[in-house]
């Protein structure tokens, strides 16, 4: 019996170690199958790490040519710097549409490596228009000769849509905006030296200190397309717009001097002024895709909206550009002591601002603008009460982003230089 004991004993030892020894074996088999795992993953997010970089150095390699690249060849960029163990490969393919097409696209392709692994990134560019903007402008101060003032944003205003400054912005009370906003400079100009006093709403965030967006002085491209294919009209001008897809044009070199005509067929109108005071003069109702220019001032005689609200109905195509190699002026005429006045268009004023001819005399209602607003210097559209914040003349502000600007900005809008995202995959 004790030798039967012995020998169970002994069996079930040689098969502990049995065990033992099989579980050594296996061990470093399993961390290095573990390790092979680890080294993988980490691989697949080293190559997808050098993607990203591959997109931003297509970016980069698009900032840097003279213009928007010609064509509709596919371009394979140089190779780029390595991102540590990994690297990049990047493709430049504009879009079919280039040749013909005003904002051109590009679709950038990357793709990372890392060992084993590859990971690829297509990102979609187009160039940038100022028409993405429901505010920008290059100071906000408003300049006449021999003078400069700070114009403020006041308790009351509301700005929904992208809002930008190269200088710094002047606030006092409580003004909204519900969308990003973003200054070149690093502080905010407060008339009452900050919150409790003004507090205003950043309601996706205030950005300080990022790059100036550099502002053009000269609408060429839309002048040249008006002379080529659209309406140029020489001293001073009064278009009406019409509902039904025409305008009505006053000039005193047209025969007869009042003419209804259609749009032209490239959206194109500009308006050459000789001297001061030859200025063009526009309202009524947009049926169609239209920018209208001059080299003086665009004087807006009353509401200026679009024959299809997008608003209420999103498949509208009516989009206007209004544009001014000087100021943008509301006439004081524009509506009524009290009355509101509703602008939808992208507006801009390279030389100085829009603003309300006699700005400090009579209160008004609200200026509706849906669009934007992209103007040199800030102008007044108003005064307000610099103690209790409540408006004295002028406006207030209700302005709004059109969405639809961002992909279908007006004809020849003048651009930025820079590039915007539309879209991006793995």
């Amino acid at each position: 019996m004790a030798n039967k004991k012995r020998g169970f004993i002994l069996i079930l030892s040689y098969s502990v170690i049995a065990i033992i020894m099989i579980l050594v074996a296996a061990d470093p088999a399993r961390s290095i199958s573990e390790w092979r795992i680890s080294e993988r993953d980490k691989n697949s997010v080293a190559a997808f790490y050098a993607a990203e970089s591959g997109i931003d150095y297509g970016i980069t390699w698009l900032r840097s040519q003279a213009s928007p690249p010609s064509g509709t060849a596919a371009v394979t960029l140089p190779a780029g710097p390595t991102v540590g163990t990994a690297a990049y490969s990047v493709t430049v393919d504009p879009d079919n549409n280039n040749p013909t097409a005003y904002l051109k696209k590009y679709l950038i392709t990357s793709t990372g490596t890392c060992g084993d692994n590859t990971r690829q990134v297509t990102y979609e560019v187009q160039v940038d228009s100022f028409a993405r903007y429901i505010w920008l402008t290059d100071m906000e101060v408003f300049k006449q000769t021999g003078w400069t003032i700070p114009v403020y944003f006041s308790s009351g205003d509301l700005l929904t849509g992208p809002v930008h400054t190269n200088g710094n912005y002047n606030i006092s009370g409580n003004p909204t905006f519900n969308d990003l906003v973003s200054s070149s400079e690093n502080f905010v100009n407060y008339l009452h030296g900050g919150p409790p006093s003004d507090n205003p709403v950043f309601a996706q965030g205030l950005q300080m200190g990022v790059d100036e967006i550099p502002m053009p002085s000269k609408a060429l491209d839309l002048r040249t397309a008006a002379v080529q294919g659209g309406y140029h009209f020489e001293g001073p001008t009064t278009i009406v717009l019409n509902s039904d897809g025409t305008m009505t044009v006053s000039n005193d070199k047209l025969t007869p001097k009042t003419k209804t005509m259609g749009l032209p067929a490239n959206g194109a109108v500009f308006i050459t002024g000789g001297h001061a005071g030859e200025n063009l003069h526009i309202s009524g109702t947009l049926k169609g895709q239209l920018s209208v220019g001059t080299n003086r001032d665009v004087i807006l005689d009353g509401n200026i909206v679009y024959a299809t609200d997008p608003r209420i109905n999103p498949s509208s195509t009516d989009v206007l550009g209004l544009i001014a190699e000087k100021d943008v002026v509301i006439s004081s005429s524009a509506s009524p002591i009290g009355g509101d006045l509703t602008i939808q268009a992208s507006i801009m004023a390279m030389d100085n601002s829009l603003y309300l001819d006699n700005w400090s005399s009579g209160l008004k209602g609200t200026l509706n603008v849906y669009g934007g607003i992209i103007q040199e210097n800030r102008g007044p559209i108003g005064t307000f009460n610099s103690n209790t914040n409540q408006k004295v003349s002028g406006y207030t502000k209700n302005y709004s982003y059109d969405p639809r600007l961002r992909n279908m900005p007006p004809p020849f809008y003048p651009t930025t230089g820079d590039y915007v995202g539309l879209s991006w995959r793995e």
